[in-house]
C-alpha cells in the first residue's frame, strides 16, 4: 500500500471515529511532510488535534517510511472552504468575495447544501428625490459563486 493511501486511509478512520470532525485539507509532500488541517461543528481543541495526530502516528513505521507529521485547526483567519465550516458559523460576519468581483460584508444568516445565505444593509441612492437611504438587502449566494469568505474578527 502507498503511504499516501495509508495516511488518508488512517485519517478517515480517526475522523470517522468522531463525526463531529472534519477534514479541510491533507497535504503530504515529497519528503513525507504529512500537513492535516481539520475543523469541528464546535470548533477544534488541543486534544482533538492530539487524537488524530496519535490515530496516524501510532499506525505508522519510521522504520519504512521517515515521516514528520503536522495536525492543527484551520484558524479563525483562515477561508471557509466546504459547506459545514459555514453552518458552523451562522450569525457571524463574513466578508464574501464572488467569482464576479463583488466584495459583500454580511451576516451569515443560513447555509443551505449548496448556498450562503447573507444579509446586510447598503446605502443606495433613493428612487425618488435625490440622497441615499439605507435599505436591507439579502442574498442566497451559491458556493460555487463565492471566490473566497473569511470570518470578519470584531474585537
Amino acid at each position: 500500500m502507498a503511504f499516501k493511501q495509508k495516511v488518508a486511509e488512517l485519517l478517515e478512520q480517526a475522523l470517522n471515529e468522531r463525526p463531529e470532525l472534519f477534514l479541510i485539507s491533507l497535504d503530504i509532500n515529497t519528503s513525507n511532510k504529512i500537513t492535516v488541517i481539520i475543523d469541528g461543528d464546535n470548533g477544534v481543541t488541543l486534544q482533538d488535534c492530539i487524537d488524530v495526530s496519535r490515530a496516524i502516528e501510532h499506525n505508522l513505521d519510521r522504520e519504512e517510511e521517515d515521516f514528520s507529521l503536522e495536525v492543527a485547526s484551520g484558524g479563525a483567519a483562515s477561508p471557509l472552504l466546504l459547506p459545514r465550516q459555514y453552518a458552523k458559523n451562522v450569525g457571524r460576519t463574513l466578508k464574501v468575495t464572488t467569482t464576479a468581483g463583488e466584495v459583500i460584508e454580511a451576516e451569515l444568516t443560513g447555509a443551505t447544501p449548496g448556498a450562503a445565505i447573507l444579509e446586510w444593509t447598503a446605502r443606495e441612492p433613493k428612487k425618488i428625490g435625490k440622497g441615499k437611504e439605507t435599505v436591507n438587502k439579502k442574498a442566497e449566494v451559491p458556493f460555487a459563486d463565492i471566490k473566497e469568505a473569511v470570518v470578519v474578527i470584531k474585537f
